[in-house]
């Protein structure tokens, strides 16, 4: 049996946009399309006030429109669509899925952080991929053709790498390969040379290191086309920079074992939170 990609839709703009991000990815994957929209009890307020009915009546209404859209859109495309009562994060981790596909309303500069709480709780608890997409996401526009994702050789996991190039391989795109290199990190703040000549050439085992990390990828996708990009720089405005005109940013995130939740670092929540283009957060261990 084929296992599904599934995205969680909660009638939000931002959901309703992942949906859309998934069915183009079901499609490319070659697997069904499920979308999960979770329902937890009304504020006893609401449910006075508008009935338990009213008060779902706009979620349902915007359900309705997505399955009709997504149907005449991609006419081959199995959809399902299943409506469940209960907490969101517990029925979309109890899906069983390829991969998990969530909106994110994301942010760019320094406004804060507005990745909903369901997103976050997903993505740390998750044992398989998640991706975050962007409302402003556009279905219906041409891709760039590329895939990014970050090599660390701090934190080296072969989960991320491949889940990168296998989404690469589905849509024909090539892999932007990055490596974030940050001298105070790698010499201290006291050594750190401020001669950009010499800078230069401490960048090269830098370079040295992502050459040797993307070698054997080569060999295993060989139609897969590769560029190397090493960043001078702190991780996560890097990755984010990095990310911009490409179709999916992957990084990694290090679980700590099955069924428990896992903090994401400050580099993973940088990404979710700013990055311009979808985000797959790949779970190791």
């Amino acid at each position: 049996m084929l296992h599904s990609v599934v995205a969680g839709v909660d009638g939000s703009p931002q959901s309703l946009t992942a949906a859309d991000w998934a069915a183009r990815e079901a499609v490319l994957r070659g697997r069904p399309l499920r979308i999960v929209c979770a329902r937890e009890a009304l504020p006893s307020d609401a449910e006075k006030a508008l009935g338990p009915q009213n008060g779902y009546g706009w979620a349902e209404e915007r359900l309705e429109q997505l399955e009709r859209r997504l149907r005449e859109r991609h006419p081959d495309l199995p959809v399902e669509i299943l409506r469940e009562p209960g907490p969101p994060v517990q029925s979309i981790l109890g899906q069983d899925a390829e991969l998990l596909v969530l909106g994110s309303r994301g942010l760019t500069g320094v406004a804060g952080h507005l990745m909903g709480s369901v997103s976050l709780a997903v993505v740390g608890r998750s044992e398989r991929p998640v991706v975050l997409v962007r409302t402003g996401y556009d279905p219906g526009a041409p891709e760039h053709g590329a895939v990014a994702v970050g090599f660390d050789f701090h934190h080296e996991a072969d989960e991320p790498v491949a889940f990168a190039f296998e989404a690469a391989a589905a849509r024909g795109a090539a892999i932007k390969a990055v490596h974030v290199w940050d001298a105070q990190r790698a010499y201290g703040w006291a050594t750190i040379p401020q001669d950009m000549e010499v800078l230069d050439e401490y960048e090269g085992p830098a370079r040295r290191y992502l050459a040797d990390a993307v070698a054997p990828w080569r060999e295993r996708y060989p139609a897969v086309g590769i560029t190397e990009e090493v960043v001078r720089g702190s991780a996560g405005p890097g990755l984010i920079t990095a990310g911009a005109g490409t179709d999916l940013l992957v990084v990694g995130h290090r679980v700590r074992g099955k069924g428990r939740a896992s903090p994401l670092g400050h580099v993973t929540h940088a990404v979710l939170h700013h990055a311009p283009c979808p985000v797959a957060v790949v779970p190791h261990g």
